[in-house]
């Protein structure tokens, strides 16, 4: 028997505020540097996301949500990294979760009514966990060594999860893993946190993002369901490239390491105003180098906020040359949001470093860009061989 979601407690998920995004990126700051210095999760940052309604913006309309697309989720995720980049990533998790569901319906119906009536009563997080000790990440090829047996009336799931972020939070997890069927299918298992046999092992001690708790997750013969699958296909069979998801997540985690930038910057300009040198009598902020330099820093970021947005406004109406120039967007974004930060560092010297002021939390905790699926060589590759290509002499 299917469920007729209009008519599930989906309609009472939460509209987005997005009225109070500056209270709850303040809010989410306030609590940053201590989830930061103690590798604690902000459970009460995520209930604020939640409860502005803002977890949920990119449930369908077809599911009751409000239907958000990538330019509100790139409005969300820059404001929140600006506060919290840990509740920001979680948050985007979750975002492009209900995205894909709207975009293409993968979860079977009743078990994502569940997920929505979880979502209308609080804070229902949802991740996939693809990543493993072996296999490292799934992009650059290869199998899940992560098992799914197949019994009599359910899967029995066993394997080894790594850099699962907010893993002791989850409410959802999307276990990406193969059969032991011949021939084989790999797809996403489709897993509650709370279901027995699932140790979240706390491994994460990571130089930044330390909030986002992105530990091991370890599944021992965990039973699922038969039918709680998504997308479960022979290796190469689910026609290639999600070229839409990916411009979600290259804008979308773009947009929250520029909210990282951005913070970064407000506190460079406060202390140039403040550091007043007993040899110069004046504020730091009124030297041409020191002016010169944030005016550099500014003119990287506007020009990335910009790109951004501007692509995912593009993405939302249907364009498919925006959709393809997305990963080349995050190159520049995430490296203009490094740039800035490091050269924030470098202006101030050591109090940019000392662990008494934000900076250096800042600057860890951009330095993460880096390591988000599409990586700078893998779209570097594949445009610098585009760009080959159209060059290519007429024969």
């Amino acid at each position: 028997m299917t469920t007729d979601l209009a008519s599930t407690p989906a309609a009472d998920v939460l509209v987005p505020d997005y009225g109070r995004l500056p209270e709850v990126a303040a809010l989410l700051a306030a609590g940053a540097a201590g989830h930061d210095r103690d590798a604690s999760f902000p459970h009460e940052g995520v209930a604020a996301v939640h409860a502005a309604g803002l977890l949920t913006a990119t449930v369908d309309r077809r599911y009751g949500g409000p239907g958000g697309g990538l330019a509100d989720t790139v409005r969300i995720l820059g404001a929140l990294g600006g506060g919290d980049p840990a509740v920001a990533l979680v948050t985007s998790m979750t975002l492009f979760a209900h995205a894909a569901q709207a975009r293409a319906p993968h979860w079977p119906q009743e078990t994502y009514a569940e997920l929505l009536a979880e979502s209308a009563r609080g804070p229902a997080l949802v991740n996939a966990l693809r990543v493993e000790p072996d296999l490292g990440s799934p992009v650059r090829g290869g199998l899940p060594a992560t098992t799914a047996r197949r019994r009599a009336d359910h899967w029995e799931l066993t394997g080894h999860k790594i850099f699962s972020t907010g893993a002791v939070a989850l409410r959802w997890m999307m276990v990406w893993a193969r059969t032991d069927e011949e021939p084989v299918r790999t797809g996403s298992f489709l897993v509650r946190a709370d279901t027995p046999g699932i140790e979240v092992r706390p491994t994460w001690n990571h130089l930044g993002l330390r909030a986002s708790r992105s530990d091991d997750v370890l599944l021992d013969a965990v039973r699922v369901p038969l039918g709680r699958t998504a997308g479960l296909a022979e290796p190469g069979a689910d026609g290639g490239r999600d070229v839409i998801g990916g411009a979600w997540n290259s804008l979308g985690l773009t947009a929250l390491y520029l909210g990282v930038a951005r913070t970064a910057q407000r506190w460079l300009t406060g202390f140039l105003h403040e550091r007043v040198p007993s040899a110069l009598g004046a504020p730091l902020a009124t030297l041409p180098r020191f002016q010169s330099a944030v005016g550099e820093i500014d003119v990287r970021l506007a020009g990335a906020e910009r790109l951004v947005a501007a692509l995912a406004a593009a993405v939302d109406d249907g364009d498919p040359v925006a959709a393809a120039e997305a990963g080349g967007a995050k190159v520049l974004g995430t490296r203009a949001a490094i740039s800035s930060v490091e050269e924030a560092v470098a202006l101030i010297g050591n109090n940019g470093l000392t662990q008494d002021n934000p900076l250096q939390r800042h600057l860890r905790d951009v330095l993460c860009a880096r390591v988000h699926t599409p990586q700078d060589d893998t779209v570097l590759l594949g445009t610098g061989r585009a760009a080959l290509d159209r060059g290519r002499p007429a024969r």
